[in-house]
């Protein structure tokens, strides 16, 4: 491989490393080419882009970037691609489904400015709560008090009636 052609593809990673917030870094070693694209399929319907990388063009665009990938560079061997992701636990899901075959597997992965090392991490990420979904928890916080409020003052008549009613008991 040129020269040229190394530092389109380091510019390039450079460059999704910058676009998207989140990414994994999965061993791919055993998939077959029907099962690589399925794969492929499954991370297009969940919009994760899936690239395999070679190692050293890899290193080199986590070398060139602002963040610290140091604690990733031990895990760039073998086969490795890169899921690239907006949503932090949307890879550690589809991964989970393959987790009984064991391939692919997990190397590590950055997600919500955190670095993860190693395939027992998986759980960790997939528990993980996407930006939605924290949105929605806190909303429902919110109205949960405001709900029990309404209901209350909906149901003033009944308190007021109850209330009447212990106050002749206690004449």
């Amino acid at each position: 491989m040129k020269k040229e052609v190394k530092d389109t593809i380091i510019v390039t990673l450079g460059e999704q490393l910058k676009q998207y917030p989140h990414f994994y870094l999965i061993d791919v070693t055993g998939l077959n080419a029907e099962e690589t694209s399925n794969l492929r399929r499954k991370c297009f319907k969940n919009e994760i882009k899936m690239v395999v990388v070679k190692n050293t063009l890899l290193h080199k665009a986590f070398e060139a970037s602002e963040i610290d990938f140091e604690p990733l560079y031990g895990t760039l061997k073998g086969n490795t691609a890169v899921m690239f992701t907006n949503v932090a636990n949307v890879p550690a899901k589809l991964l989970k489904e393959y987790a009984k075959v064991g391939v692919p597997s997990l190397k590590g992965a950055y997600a919500e400015e955190g670095i993860f090392v190693g395939a027992d991490k998986l759980e960790e990420l997939s528990a993980i709560k996407s930006k939605s979904e924290l949105i929605a928890d806190v909303v429902a916080l919110l109205q949960s008090p405001i709900k029990n409020v309404v209901s209350g003052l909906n149901a003033g008549g009944k308190v007021h009636g109850l209330l009447d009613a212990i106050a002749e008991r206690n004449k």
